[in-house]
């Protein structure tokens, strides 16, 4: 399985992170052990920590190379380092030593690499604290001072620059790297976003175009007809261009881009239709109870084809002439990310007999093949006059397929 991109970079940063204060502890540690054994003339103890950290610590660092693990390298390095620290802060000068500063430099490095393991070391090295205070205390006194009296101001020095160092030199230094390359990262992409959201905005505003274009030759076409039914179903299959070129429209006019809101595209979709099929002066009305729901393109169109032609086959077959009649759109949100619309008009109907495998009509073989499609069930609501549908859907998470 593949890293993700963005996990890759930052797993970088911190194996660079991690071997790079690895190898500057690892040899600093080294180099304090011989200044104290030949300048400090330190003899007992530290030096030796010094030493045996340094060594474990830069075999530890060499070995990742083999196994490529930077959580065992890491956790090798802590608890060698915890356990050293520790020693070297006992016995010289217990609370009171300026070594005591690198036990809150290994909880800096364990946030750097994880939460968990931040907050782990915090806690140890909390306890560690207590424990070295209580040890100072007179009558749990168990370590001394190996340092020798003339050489503790050194060691001090000393201590704090090692400290110093590792964090603003090392850890400081190349975080604050890691920052900037995240930053430029950050801003290459979105820099990318932008390119392809106008890329894409554009890309609706073409297909909108082209569909307008479509329509406008299947009108042409139309007036070039005498059959009034095969004028009918050109005005059919033209509308039915058109509710596709309203998806593309909101989605190039909108900030969203992958989603729509859905009420304002069946307002505007079965204002249009009344005005098509009824003329602007019709007394059709059209009662929409849609919440503010977002839908992305792949349900937005074979959805807003389903609603097409239910509204198509009301105006056409139910509410006949320019009769007054109501048309009724409902969508619901039910469980499980389950959608409910209800959709229907106060018409004529038709008998329970024809359905859409009896039916030679085009529009409701459409309905129930796009409520496939949209991977819903679909029925009739008999209770009511007119013809009523309830179909349950849920988001469409594919590519938009064919009704065929």
């Amino acid at each position: 399985m593949n890293t993700p991109v963005k996990d890759e970079y930052r797993l970088k940063d911190k194996v660079k992170l991690t071997l790079r204060v690895n190898y500057f502890s690892s040899l600093f540690a080294i180099i304090l052990g011989f200044l104290c054994l030949y300048v400090l003339d330190i003899t007992e103890i530290l030096p030796y920590a010094f030493f045996v950290f340094g060594t474990i610590n830069l075999l530890n660092t060499l070995a990742f190379n083999t196994h490529r693990n930077l959580t065992i390298t890491y956790n090798i390095t802590s608890i060698v380092a915890l356990i050293s620290a520790t020693f070297i802060t006992l016995f010289s000068g217990g609370i009171n030593s300026p070594f005591i500063f690198v036990l809150a430099l290994i909880v800096f490095t364990g946030y750097v690499t994880t939460k968990l393991y931040g907050k782990v070391y915090l806690y140890i090295n909390m306890l560690i604290v207590c424990l070295l205070y209580i040890e100072s205390l007179p009558e749990y006194t168990m370590a001394y001072n190996v340092v020798p009296e003339a050489s503790r101001n050194l060691f001090s020095f000393l201590s704090i620059l090692f400290s110093v160092y590792l964090l603003g030199g090392v850890l400081g230094k190349n975080l604050l790297k890691a920052h900037h390359n995240l930053y430029k990262s950050r801003n290459e992409i979105e820099k990318r976003i932008m390119e392809k959201e106008t890329l894409l905005r554009e890309v609706h505003h073409r297909v909108k175009n082209n569909l307008q274009t479509v329509s406008s030759l299947l009108s042409l076409q139309s007036r070039n007809l005498e059959d009034k039914k095969m004028k009918s179903i050109i005005k059919s299959s033209q509308n039915r261009v058109i509710s596709m070129a309203m998806v593309h429209e909101m989605l190039y006019m909108r900030e969203d881009l992958s989603k729509i809101e859905y009420k304002s595209y069946v307002e505007e979709l079965s204002e249009f239709l009344v005005r098509s099929l009824k003329g602007s002066d019709s007394k059709i009305k059209v009662n929409i109870d849609i919440p503010d729901i977002k839908l992305g393109i792949d349900t937005a169109i074979p959805l807003g084809l389903l609603i097409n032609e239910a509204i198509t086959n009301a105006l056409k077959y139910g509410i006949t002439d320019q009769n007054e009649g109501e048309i009724s759109i409902a969508i619901h949100q039910g469980e499980n990310n389950e959608y409910i619309l209800k959709i229907g008009d106060n018409g004529i109907g038709f008998p329970e007999t024809i359905n859409h495998k009896t039916t030679k009509s085009l529009g409701l073989k459409l309905i129930y093949n796009l409520a496939r499609q949209l991977k819903g069930s679909i029925s009739r609501d008999l209770t009511k006059k007119g013809t009523n549908y309830i179909i349950k859907f849920c988001e469409v998470g594919k590519q938009f397929q064919s009704v065929a």
